[in-house]
């Protein structure tokens, strides 16, 4: 029997291929972990939490690449292009217009936009100018060392827009924290419990939305671009117009892990837009599983908080073993190792319920 009425077929897009008949106990593992991210503020210390918040932001970045790149199977370096041009942008409206009224939420939105205006105007170019494969790539990296190297020599007092001074590698600071208007004034969203639950409900909300457009029949259309662009082109698909949607979706999120990142830390640089930093999102989605949006979100996680605890020991240490990661899952788990672990304790669990039965 077809499902037809609207709840169904919401339940039907969540779920999708991967998830379907085994539905239930995926959600329901997925509302324990909500409710233990819920909770956790309440057993932990400001810094911890607030150290959470700084994880929080990057996954927004990673589930955009995911999009882009794992089901539309175009590699793209320029996630930290969006990232810093969204940063920038919320630092220059929020240091203008101040954070009275809520007008850091309008700063959110407009660097989000600008992000996504950018990567439209980048994307048009790309895909309807045919660049595919690895160009598309060494396009969008050169993307952006370019605004890296240009943001990074904006030291100068000339360099102002408004009352915001750019800074060069100094880096753009002073710019307020988000604000959410409230009955008796704004409340202030610090680095601590307010901005670690405004941020978790943003990624619950973002994962879910992603989860439905990509089981629903454009997600269908851009996996069969994925694999094989010419046959889809045949059956009548316009590719260029996929690819471009899709490009400017996952950019608009790496826009918003800008916002989030330099609303947390009051702070951006332009080293944030460098060749390591270009590189990181790559692995964060490589070794969770780039197919996949559950193993993406919880690959870059596990690997940003390895990264950060090799980074207290010398950050040379932390970038090889960043490459060593790459590498082990170019080789032995081309899908991603969070995804090749998920599916072989799977598997075990399968094996192990079949024979309890038998």
């Amino acid at each position: 029997m077809l499902r037809s009425n609207p709840l169904s077929r919401a339940i039907a897009l969540l779920e999708g291929p991967q998830t379907q008949g085994r539905g239930t106990p995926f959600w329901a593992s997925f509302a324990v972990v909500v409710a233990i991210a819920c909770a956790y503020p309440l057993f932990a210390d400001g810094y911890d939490v607030g150290n959470n918040v700084y994880f929080f932001n990057w996954t927004f970045m990673a589930l955009g690449l995911s999009l882009i790149w794992g089901y539309g199977g175009t590699l793209s370096f320029g996630q930290t292009a969006f990232f810093g041009v969204a940063g920038y942008s919320y630092g220059v409206i929020s240091i203008n217009l101040g954070d009275a009224y809520g007008l850091t939420l309008f700063a959110l939105f407009a660097s989000v936009a600008a992000a996504a205006l950018f990567a439209a105007l980048l994307g048009y170019f790309l895909f309807f100018g045919r660049i595919s494969g690895v160009f598309l790539g060494i396009v969008t990296l050169s993307v952006t060392l370019v605004l890296e190297r240009f943001m990074a020599q904006t030291a100068g007092p000339e360099w102002r827009v408004g009352l915001a001074r750019l800074n060069g590698y100094n880096g753009m600071g002073s710019m307020p924290s988000l604000t959410v208007p409230w009955f008796g004034g704004d409340i202030v969203l610090f680095p601590d419990v307010q901005l670690y639950y405004f941020t978790l409900a943003l990624l619950v909300v973002s994962y879910l939305g992603l989860r439905i457009l990509v089981n629903s029949r454009f997600g269908n259309v851009l996996v069969a671009i994925r694999e094989n662009p010419q046959r889809a082109e045949m059956l009548g698909y316009d590719i260029r117009v996929y690819q471009l949607v899709t490009f400017v979706i996952g950019s608009a999120f790496a826009g918003l892990s800008g916002v989030l990142y330099t609303s947390w830390g009051n702070y951006i640089t332009p080293a944030s837009m460098n060749m390591t930093a270009a590189a990181l999102p790559i692995v964060w989605v490589a070794v969770g599983g780039r197919s996949d949006l559950t193993t993406t979100l919880i690959g870059t996680l596990v690997v940003l908080a390895g990264f950060q605890a090799l980074t207290i020991h010398g950050s040379q240490y932390a970038l090889v073993v960043m490459g060593v990661l790459l590498v082990l899952t170019v080789l032995i788990a081309p899908r991603g190792l969070i995804f090749g672990l998920g599916t072989f304790l799977a598997k075990c669990f399968h094996h192990k319920t079949t024979a309890g039965r038998e």
